[in-house]
């Protein structure tokens, strides 16, 4: 994936990448559910994926503030 070249298309790549992770708990969800793999296998991963989701979210909303205040300001 290429870099982004605005704020803008940041934010639009960022956003992408909270769906994807978002997607990827799901399954991970999923496979706990239908026990495709061991028990103690998924809830490491799935901690994780929970724990980037967030940071995406929290990264994902950082950016759009800081677009809104920057925008402003010029």
């Amino acid at each position: 994936m290429c870099r982004a070249r605005s704020k803008a298309d940041f934010i639009a790549k960022l956003g992408m990448v909270l769906e994807e992770a978002d997607e990827s708990l799901y399954w991970l969800e999923l496979i706990e559910e239908c026990q495709v793999l061991p028990q103690n296998v998924v809830p490491p991963v799935k901690k994780e994926a929970d724990e980037l989701v967030a940071i995406f979210v929290s990264s994902l909303n950082t950016a759009k503030s800081t677009g809104r205040s920057t925008s402003a300001a010029h």
